[in-house]
């Protein structure tokens, strides 16, 4: 769970808003969970990663001994 958050505004037509506020609460979720879950599936879909405010940062990957060759 993310502890912090930040806001993004964003325009959109009236009437897709309306539909797409309908459609959340047909599905019994928030528009602002709708777009948070799309944003995960986007970065996702990327290869993006990120570190959600709350979590600690990964360790960073042990560094394996330099051999001579």
């Amino acid at each position: 769970m993310e502890l912090k958050t930040a806001r993004l505004t964003l325009l959109i037509d009236p009437a897709k808003k309306t539909a797409f506020e309908a459609l959340c609460a047909q599905q019994d979720k928030t528009p602002s969970q709708v777009v948070r879950q799309l944003i995960r599936d986007y970065l996702a879909a990327h290869g993006v990663s990120y570190v959600p405010s709350g979590q600690p940062p990964a360790a960073p990957a042990a560094k394996r001994p330099r051999t001579k060759r």
